[in-house]
């Protein structure tokens, strides 16, 4: 069914063509996607902006930016934490910017099932997890950089962490798909999740004024069940304002459209189907004349801020209106139900 027509059916309350076509208006002809005009580019959010094409139909741009990725990788499978104009800007590498080109690439296959793509990618894909999984302690956690020198920074994140066991799913997943076997992977996966559901003193606490210290380990499905719900219940006071959305940081009055999408997909995977579009309705109406989406605003003054107009911010509004309104092949994605039984127990030996 075309977008247009669940449009009709559902009352999708966004513009899918405008948001995914002011992505699309941002990229540069080698593949690169800024956050916004004259912004800088970073491979986490370049891969979510992918996605929102991908949900919007444009899946040749989407590969466009993979092939982005692909031509700029580093020798040991990361990429720097931020380019401008191309350039590398912040030399850190971050652990899981390098894994969520999994998640982008399984996203893309959902949509399109070119497996052929995915054959393309497969070296980039592997020595982008090899990198994350290079950091894993043998607790589980993984350690979230190594510097501009090199030197692996010695801190867990929960919420990077959280990112990288969903894109080990998803990198298992496209694994499977072409026929291949990474058991390294598999005992990264089983570690990780382990690590995050029953060892998280190990990471560090000083994160969790940010809302997706709070929310990721459910939106990656490292958290499910009965866990997945307690965590919502426990902690929503500290970051929902009702009526309004999701604050980016615990104790600052900053709505932002990105953090109340996401945790409309975590609310929307753990089966909270009902609260998730309750929550996704209060920022529909967060929307520049054209349709895009604010980045956030401040409250109770109500100031837009920042007033760009950001490309990752639109996307994961589509990833949010995907999972809700089921507009592509890919919308459950982040479904607990869809992973359910994703277990590689036969390799712990």
């Amino acid at each position: 069914m075309a977008i247009q027509q669940i449009q009709k059916q559902d009352r999708l309350p966004l513009n899918t063509d405008s948001v995914s076509g002011f992505i699309a208006s941002l990229q540069k002809p080698s593949g690169d996607i800024p956050w916004h005009k004259d912004g800088k580019t970073d491979p986490w959010d370049l891969v979510e902006s992918a996605m929102g094409l991908n949900i919007g139909g444009f899946t040749s741009k989407a590969e466009l930016a993979f092939q982005w990725l692909k031509q700029n990788q580093n020798p040991d499978g990361s990429w720097f934490s931020s380019y401008m104009l191309g350039k590398p800007a912040d030399r850190t590498r971050e652990t899981n910017m390098a894994s969520y080109i999994a998640a982008g690439l399984f996203h893309s296959w959902l949509v399109t099932r070119k497996t052929d793509f995915l054959e393309f990618m497969w070296e980039t894909l592997e020595k982008a997890i090899d990198f994350a999984v290079s950091l894993q302690t043998p607790g589980g956690e993984i350690y979230w950089a190594k510097s501009p020198e090199g030197e692996t920074d010695p801190m867990a994140l929960l919420t990077g962490s959280s990112s990288i066991f969903f894109s080990l799913k998803c990198a298992l997943s496209v694994t499977s798909i072409l026929g291949k076997r990474k058991k390294t992977w598999e005992t990264a996966f089983h570690l990780l999740g382990d690590s995050i559901r029953n060892h998280r003193h190990a990471y560090n606490i000083s994160k969790s004024r940010y809302s997706m210290y709070w929310f990721y380990p459910v939106l990656s499905g490292a958290l499910t069940g009965e866990q997945a719900a307690a965590r919502i219940d426990k902690y929503r006071g500290r970051y929902v304002v009702e009526k309004r959305g999701v604050r980016c940081v615990s104790d600052r009055p900053w709505i932002t459209v990105a953090e109340t999408s996401e945790l409309v997909i975590a609310l929307h995977a753990a089966g909270m189907e009902t609260r998730a579009k309750e929550i996704f309705s209060w920022i529909t109406s967060c929307t520049f004349d054209d349709g895009t989406f604010w980045c956030g605003y401040t409250f109770p003054d109500m100031v837009i801020w920042p007033e760009e107009k950001i490309s990752w911010t639109n996307a994961v509004a589509l990833m949010a209106a995907d999972c809700l309104y089921s507009l592509t092949p890919a919308c459950n994605l982040f479904s607990h139900r869809s992973w359910d039984g994703f277990v590689f127990t036969e390799l712990i030996n």
